[in-house]
């Protein structure tokens, strides 16, 4: 079981801060930077595709489900807010958000589909943040040289992304979406996921001028490609995705208990705890 609780985080984002605020490590701050560009769009996106899934569910299920569902539009809420202001200093900066502009015409081009899609895009999304944010968690020295409030910022995300990671699966689920069509789409958003970040980290890195830098791509290959990286760390853990069996729950998420715990100090509750639904 687990506690969806909506934090208010205490942490001063109207302070501006540097171009390369990871550690002054230009790839680092790059692809974090394109990773807060995605988030409002997308954090709006899951929160439109999973009230829409409960809306149409039998209403035992809205029942079951829908003080969960609340309390992960509620985190999703606070993500979209919080990244938003984040954007605001990298917009200044004179970074351009092309990833936020091809994610609005996708959507929008995609909008007739089947809700079920749209929970199936949701989950897998979800899927892919949640290991990502386990990683994290791993490997706080991702951020090493970061300011202590934007430490606090991606890692207070990440733990809430393995807390709530497994809501727009049991909305998919209830609604009786197939498992052929829950890993097709979880393949093509695993394509659409890396090209968008791939192509906005490469354009914040000619931005900051260090797209050619030799330390630039032998920065971005230790933190992704290294044996324990991002990527290639978390293959096992992707592809556990596309077992018939497969349910979010059976990973791991002490880190992400641990850390709230350990920084309660850091956020204030501002919504009922809510208890997420067994698998």
């Amino acid at each position: 079981m687990t506690e969806l609780t909506v934090r208010r985080l205490l942490i001063d984002l109207t302070t501006p801060f540097a171009v390369r605020w990871n550690g002054n490590d230009a790839f680092r701050s790059a692809f974090f930077n394109a990773l807060s560009m995605s988030f409002p769009q997308g954090e709006q996106y899951f929160i439109d595709s999973v009230r829409a899934g409960l809306k149409v569910l039998p209403a035992t299920e809205q029942e079951r489900l829908g003080r969960e569902v609340q309390g992960f539009i509620g985190q999703e809420a606070t993500h979209r807010r919080i990244h938003g202001l984040f954007n605001g200093h990298l917009q200044t900066m004179g970074f351009t958000n092309g990833i936020e502009r091809r994610a609005v015409k996708r959507i929008a081009d995609n909008a007739h589909r089947d809700v079920r899609v749209h929970v199936a895009a949701t989950a897998a999304t979800e899927h892919m943040t949640a290991i990502f944010a386990d990683w994290m968690l791993q490997h706080p020295e991702a951020l090493a040289g970061s300011e202590d409030r934007l430490k606090t910022l991606w890692l207070w995300h990440s733990a809430e992304e393995s807390e709530h990671r497994s809501t727009a699966f049991d909305i998919y689920l209830a609604l009786g979406g197939s498992q052929e069509w829950r890993v097709r789409v979880f393949r093509y958003v695993t394509f659409i996921f890396l090209k968008d970040v791939t192509l906005q980290t490469i354009s914040n890195l000619w931005h900051d001028g260090s797209l050619f830098n030799w330390s630039t791509w032998v920065s971005g290959a230790r933190m992704l490609m290294a044996k324990d990286g991002m990527f290639r760390g978390n293959y096992p853990q992707w592809k556990a995705y596309m077992a018939p069996d497969f349910h979010p729950r059976q990973q791991d998420d002490a880190l992400s208990r641990q850390w709230l715990l350990d920084h309660s100090d850091q956020f204030v509750p501002v919504g009922a705890t809510v208890q997420a639904s067994p698998f």
